[in-house]
């Protein structure tokens, strides 16, 4: 009996082995080889201004002291640490310390000019519309725009969820997947979920991280607002389940009573 319980211990460690290696490869990012030719070009798509963004616009000119007519709602300077925020309460409903938030029709209110539509820019059109309309107020006007609240949320099974400010204005899925701590050992590398609003319309996008094709996903380059879901494993949805667990326990206390008691009749 003793030799059939050894056997069957040796057997199961066996198991767990084997499945310990067949489940690292399911941890690999990007398995195969690239297709170097299709992945060495790329191109960063600038960022569009969007309803809810909060910009800061600073405005230079031949005469700081006109400028800074325009520059009194833009104290701040256009950087946020990359860490997570709180998100207490909204941002000002206008020019202000928090810089010009986009309204619900795509417009902002700037001095001089009234309202502006601003949605659907790229940081370099709205400056070179807003250098456009300041030449009547001042001489030689140029004007700076950087977005005041790029962020990004990570949520499911990662190490660290939370909403994520970018104060580069840029970045990828895997550098997202890097700040928040990486994917848990149980987190699905394989069906990464990314929902994205733009132009009043939701979009959803499927990136299998286990795939060097990643890199020509459309969801590759995040951008600002993007929502980041990282299913779970069948594995964890197991573990979390507290009559599996009760179960495994009460299996485990049987098991190791019975050993002990085959000990002590065994002498």
């Amino acid at each position: 009996m003793m030799k059939s319980f050894f056997n069957g211990a040796c057997l199961l460690a066996l198991i767990v082995a084997v499945s310990s290696c067949g489940s690292t490869r399911k941890l690999q990012y990007m398995q195969g080889a690239f297709d170097t030719a299709k992945l060495s070009s790329y191109t960063i798509p600038e960022p569009k201004i969007q309803q809810g963004d909060l910009l800061s616009i600073t405005v230079y000119s031949e005469s700081p002291a006109a400028s800074s007519f325009y520059n009194q709602g833009s104290s701040v300077s256009g950087t946020t640490p990359t860490m997570n925020l709180a998100s207490s309460s909204g941002p000002p409903s206008s020019s202000g310390a928090g810089g010009y938030l986009v309204d619900a029709n795509g417009n902002i209110k700037f001095q001089s000019v009234g309202n502006l539509h601003v949605e659907g820019f790229t940081k370099v059109q709205l400056s070179t519309v807003l250098d456009s309309l300041l030449q009547t107020y001042l001489t030689k006007p140029y004007s700076v725009v950087r977005f005041l609240n790029y962020k990004i949320t990570l949520i499911g099974d990662v190490a660290r969820p939370g909403v994520y400010s970018i104060p580069s204005e840029r970045i990828n899925i895997l550098e997202a997947i890097g700040l928040a701590g990486d994917l848990t050992i149980t987190g699905r590398r394989d069906n990464i979920l990314v929902m994205r609003e733009q132009n009043g319309k939701r979009q959803w996008g499927r990136i299998d991280l286990t795939k060097p094709d990643i890199f020509s996903s459309p969801f590759y380059q995040l951008e600002q607002n993007d929502v980041i879901y990282v299913d779970l494993t069948r594995n964890k949805a197991a573990a979390s389940d507290q009559t599996t667990v009760r179960n495994v326990s009460i299996a485990a206390t049987v098991i190791s009573t019975f050993a002990i008691i085959y000990s002590i009749l065994k002498k």
